[in-house]
Formats: C-alpha cells, structure tokens, sequence
C-alpha cells in the first residue's frame, strides 16, 4: 500500500509546490483532479491534452518528488437530466480519460451519477424508500438510463487504455453502497468497481469492514477519510442531514480528519481487511474537515497512516505454523 493525497485540496499552490510539500511528508502517491466537482486548478481535462508539454512537465515533477499517480478523478453527473449540465459533466470526463491515458494511468474515478424521475425532469431524484409504489417505477427509470451510459463509457475507456472505473458509493447517486455498487457492475462489467470511501458508508450505518469483505475483487481505489457521527441527535431525527456543512453545530455527522472520528483500531481493521480482499494500491487523503486548515488536517492523517498502512509483502512464509 501507499500513502496518497487527492490533489483537490490544493487549489491554492502550483503543481510542483504540492509535490514538494508532499513528499516531505512522505507521500508516495498523488490522485489527478481533473474537473468536474473536483476542479480543474492543475489539469483542466478539455484543454490539456492540447498541450503535451505540460502533461510532460507534470511526469517530471512527479518523478522529480518521487511521487506516482493512482488515479484520476473527475467527479459529475453525466446522467444529470438537465441534458446542458450532463453533457458537460461527461464531456470532462471522456476528457479526464484522455488524460489518465497520456500520464499511463489506467484508473478514473467519478460518480455514478443520478437521473431524474422522467425524461421531463430539471434536477436529479435520488430515491431513499420503496414506498409509495411511483418510486420503484423511478428506479427502474434510473437503473435504464445508467446501466446504458456506462456500458457506452466502457467501450470509449477501454479503447483508452482505462482498465477501472471507480464509483464512490456516495449518496445522493444510483451508487451509494455496496449492493447498488456490484449491480452496476454485474450490468457493465469488471470495469467497474468501488472507490471505497468509508467516511460515506458510516453515516448510513455500513460497516466499512463488511463493506470490503462484499466488495472482494471489486475494489479499484481507496479514499482516507473520517466522519463524526453525533449519535444523541442521530437517535433523535435520524441520519439523514440536510444541514449546512459550514455549520457543523446543526449536522447530525460530518466529515473529519483521520482518527477524529474513528479510532486507530478501525482504521487498523479497515486496512487489514483492504489486504484480505486483495487491494494493494493507494490510501488517498481526502480532507474534508472544516475543523482544521488543509495542511493541519493533512499531516495528522499522514500521521495515522504512516501507524496503520502495512508496506511489505504479504508474508507467504507461515513459519510459525
């Protein structure tokens, strides 16, 4: 395994300033934002691959700090049903894809995204409850409409050299769990799998243990980051928060740096669980922790990282036995 960062947390420093920064703190792997949501401050995915030069520029940087790349991302809605908004969306992402083949990486992450409930809608309509009956008719819309986008993106990623796309089951899309996560990909194929974030399973109440041992051989990549869960307002009104997350007083949970909201034991459990499913690659940092400053929030979870991330090979010689 190795420690990553996702460089969307550094929209206010250069390229080769981040690079810098993170391998003094011992860095090893960077995850390539590259639009979408995610933003476009170092690699703005529809106007880069103009300029190989740069794409040039970044390897040297990278190999000059050490650092590799795990993946790109490029978060969206390319289902969106404002048909202007989800063609942006997926034109950043066809984007990214370039991209991720011209730096010889063969991961994307993104989302799975979220029709709306008719060909008529404006805004997605994500379906929390089985009743009333309208909302299974809305699934079986949604389900459609992304099996059959993916299966399309499949064929341009693979023509690519994008050998996985990684979903954050994250809710709010078709995707948010594991179960929606492996029927996806029993839809399209082993192209897809899981950029497993367990700061987002938490608060729906999955355990990210289970979770992974589900999601054996279906793990692409892996995002670091906590979540605090408030469990006297949670036992009150439930996990569902639509509060601001700028005022994290009136949320029920929100997210937090590594070891702020679970301890060094679920985090050890988390990653021995990672290397009984067969997942070896990045451990990518995500902060999102209003708490802290990015570079506070950052070093404490490379700190708890550096504790819990095993680096040799699986021992294969079982002396002891």
């Amino acid at each position: 395994m190795k420690i990553g960062v996702f460089t969307a947390l550094f929209r206010d420093r250069s390229f080769e300033d981040m690079c810098k920064y993170l391998n003094s703190l011992g860095v090893e792997a960077i995850e390539l934002a590259c639009g979408g949501t995610t933003g476009d401050h170092h690699t703005d995915p529809l106007t880069i691959m103009d300029h190989p030069e740069k794409i040039q520029a970044m390897k040297d940087t990278m190999a000059k700090y050490n650092l590799v790349a795990s993946a790109v991302s490029c978060h969206g809605n390319p289902v969106h049903p404002n048909k202007e908004i989800a063609n942006s969306y997926h034109e950043e992402f066809k984007g990214a894809i370039l991209f991720a083949e011209a730096m010889g990486v063969d991961t994307v992450i993104g989302f799975s995204g979220c029709p709306g409930d008719c060909d008529n809608s404006q805004y997605p309509n994500w379906v929390t409850c089985r009743w009333p009956n309208d909302f299974v008719k809305i699934l079986d819309y949604q389900w459609d409409i992304v099996i059959k986008y993916w299966k399309e993106m499949k064929v341009f990623a693979e023509a690519h050299g994008i050998k996985k796309i990684a979903f954050e089951m994250h809710p709010g899309f078709v995707v948010y769990n594991p179960q929606t996560l492996l029927r996806l990909r029993e839809a399209v194929g082993d192209i897809i799998g899981a950029n497993f974030d367990p700061s987002h399973l938490y608060w729906q109440g999955i355990d990210p243990v289970y979770a992974i041992k589900e999601l054996k051989g279906a793990i692409h990549h892996f995002h670091a980051k906590d979540v605090y869960l408030d469990e006297e307002e949670i036992k009150k009104n439930g996990v569902l928060d639509t509060g601001d997350f700028a005022d994290l007083a009136s949320r029920r949970w929100y997210f937090r740096s590594l070891g702020y909201g679970h301890d060094m034991k679920d985090w050890k459990d988390m990653m021995s669980a990672l290397r009984l499913a067969g997942y070896d690659g990045a451990i990518s940092i995500e902060h999102e922790d209003a708490m802290m400053s990015t570079e506070e929030g950052l070093e404490k979870a490379v700190a708890v990282l550096k504790e819990v991330v095993m680096k040799d090979p699986v021992q294969t010689d079982v002396f002891w036995a």
